[in-house]
């Protein structure tokens, strides 16, 4: 696949998480795709395999959400197999908290579907927000 076809395919998978719809960015991911989330909070290390991502990060995390997520693209860069995204997030949990965050994902594609993800964020937000980590 070429860096721009990577590009359109990935900025179809977060334009529609943007509209809570997060079915593209799962059905991008391959079997054995990685998750890695940097820094220091609850959330963050690697999940490991497509069903990992699904039960131990996505499903936590958007049944936390008392809003539709939204998720604006700030910037995307592509290079050969790696898709940059900068983009911001937007919606409030259950617990009455606002969580907007700031995001920069590094994406690495094989054959037109996702094989890595590395997630950059602000991870004291994610304390305030759901605790600290355990």
């Amino acid at each position: 696949m070429t860096a721009d076809t990577n590009k359109q395919l990935v900025r179809d998978a977060f334009e529609a998480m943007g509209r809570s719809d997060i079915r593209p960015m799962v059905d991008l991911m391959t079997d054995d795709f990685a998750w890695i989330i940097e820094g220091q909070s609850r959330f963050s290390r690697s999940y490991e395999g497509k069903e990992a991502v699904k039960r131990d990060l996505l499903a936590p995390l958007f049944e936390a959400f008392a809003t539709p997520y939204r998720f604006a693209i700030d910037e995307l860069i592509a290079e050969g197999d790696r898709v940059v995204v900068r983009g911001r997030g937007e919606v409030r949990t259950k617990a009455g908290k606002d969580y907007n965050n700031s995001y920069c994902f590094v994406l690495r594609l094989e054959g037109g579907r996702m094989v890595e993800l590395r997630e950059y964020l602000d991870t004291a937000l994610v304390e305030r927000v759901f605790g600290a980590a355990g």
